[in-house]
């Protein structure tokens, strides 16, 4: 390797196995945030019988926790000094903790009280979360390490968030078909208790093999990463990086966009089953079927975005797909509530709301796609000002966004349950027709009041596809001059 190579990895062309290994982990993340935001909140509410506000309240604490958690890692793995690399060592260490507390998220002890479940919700959610952690900082990190195309990271990253999807999806029709079947006593399997326990240990097995393929599969890309500098690593050293990377205006805009995107998609995932079991009033089988739809959406997606991100900026590209795909996403809903649509038990029903799912999810992923690779982009822009190369802090804040998909949007559909006052325990077609209303009343403009707020911060992101290949010149052109040896104020810095 060259010194120029070695002090900035220039841009690169991954081949089709790189790209593989590398997505394939995120079919952990993937399953663990599937169930949070599909499962979590109607499991503890409808199930184990807590009040839907205090799930969302739990959840939400969990998340506050992981805002101090995460940053710490990636601080951690930025500066880790190890023959497996920096990142590597995280990935595989995490694979059995991230099985293990899993497991436990879905095996409430029995004949507790109210307040000692609370309390384990949230320390099983603590600890699936910062294990989970160890694993995705490092990982996603790899992207802005493996290229520094512009367009690349796109193509890189369109292959992680497909097969998160896939196996989250995946994890999604399996436990409805298979695990959360009806029984004598249970009538609708969404309400079986026994299949949550078997559906937490299925999935904790897919998620400890999904990690340790992609850190086996990439482990052959270590000697291609860059090495952390030679430095005495303190606290207080990493609190002042942290503060003067994190201060960054771009990664400010993109990040707090970001986080009122993933409250979102958060709200739309955990509140999904609500809509799609009282308000549409499906079977559990046609439920279940809505699996290939969002399967459809993630391939769509998977095509588009680098196609999309190829021909325009990222950023102008984000704010029109996120609108467009809300749109589409509540356009039934709206109708409904107009007396525009077909009625619940129509044959057209469950078609329309499946070809709607297409679209408007296929939307939303790709605008997600386009966020992370956004985030990547951060990375270049933060060395040139900072001579400090911190893709793990970057995405310490990325993953700490993925995970308020699931943390906020609990606690948002926990607060509009509670204020429509949606009964608890209750069977399809039973609920107070004034209250399946109130819930598209409810949803559909806190929905648009979230997605608006992100539009309206990407205004402030400025990286373009232009001002990141000055960007990448610049810190070429300073890279030949430490590997020449010559001093200069502008490279000082960069280790």
């Amino acid at each position: 390797m060259t010194p120029q190579a070695a002090i900035h990895p220039g841009v690169r062309r991954l081949g089709l196995p790189t790209r593989f290994f590398y997505g394939f982990g995120s079919v952990a993340f993937g399953v663990k945030d599937n169930g949070f935001s599909y499962f979590l909140a109607f499991f503890y509410t409808q199930v184990v019988g807590l009040p839907a506000a205090t799930v969302g309240l739990a959840i939400m604490f969990a998340l506050v926790i992981d805002a101090f958690i995460d940053p710490v890692i990636g601080q951690l793995s930025d500066n880790t000094r190890s023959r497996w690399g920096r990142r590597h060592p995280f990935m595989y260490f995490s694979a059995l903790p991230v099985a293990a507390s899993y497991l436990l998220l879905w095996n409430p002890p029995k004949g507790w009280e109210r307040g000692a479940l609370i309390a384990y919700l949230v320390s099983t959610a603590v600890l699936i979360r910062s294990f989970i952690s160890c694993y995705e900082i490092p990982s996603s990190a790899l992207a802005a390490e493996l290229t520094t195309d512009y367009d690349e990271r796109t193509r890189l990253l369109s292959w992680r968030f497909l097969f998160g999807w896939v196996g989250g999806l995946a994890m999604y029709g399996l436990a409805l078909a298979v695990f959360l079947r009806p029984d004598a006593a249970h009538p609708v399997g969404q309400l079986n208790p026994a299949g949550y326990a078997h559906y937490g240990l299925f999935a904790a097995g897919l998620m400890m093999v999904a990690i340790l393929t992609t850190s086996i599969g990439t482990h052959r890309e270590i000697p291609n990463l860059r090495a952390p500098p030679h430095a005495r690593v303190t606290l207080g050293r990493l609190a002042g990086e942290m503060v003067a990377t994190l201060a960054n205006r771009p990664f400010l805009m993109i990040l707090t966009s970001s986080f009122f995107y993933a409250m979102g998609i958060g709200l739309g995932f955990s509140i999904n089953l609500y809509f799609s079991t009282y308000f549409w009033e499906f079977s559990s089988g046609q439920i279940a079927g809505f699996t290939f739809s969002s399967l459809a959406a993630a391939i769509l997606a998977f095509s588009i975005a680098p196609r999309i991100a190829q021909r325009f900026d990222k950023k102008p590209a984000a704010m029109i797909l996120i609108p467009a795909g809300l749109a589409i996403s509540v356009a039934p809903i709206v109708l409904r509530l107009l007396g525009a649509f077909p009625a619940n038990g129509a044959e057209v029903l469950y078609p329309a709301i499946f070809i709607t799912n297409i679209f408007g999810v296929g939307l939303g992923i790709t605008g997600s796609i386009l966020f992370t690779s956004m985030i990547a982009d951060v990375v270049e822009d933060s060395e040139l000002k900072t001579g400090r190369r911190q893709e793990g802090l970057f995405f310490a804040a990325a993953a700490f966004i993925n995970k308020a998909v699931s943390g906020m949007g609990i606690f948002t559909s926990g607060m509009i349950i509670a204020a429509i006052h949606f009964p608890h325990d209750i069977k399809p077609g039973d609920v107070a027709p004034e209250i399946v209303r109130n819930l598209g009343l409810t949803y559909v403009p806190v929905q648009m009041a979230l997605y608006g707020i992100a539009v309206l911060l990407l205004v402030g992101y400025r990286i373009s596809r232009k001002t990141h290949a000055e960007t990448l010149r610049k810190l070429a052109a300073a890279a030949d001059l430490v590997a020449e040896g010559e001093p200069a104020a502008s490279t000082d810095r960069l280790s």
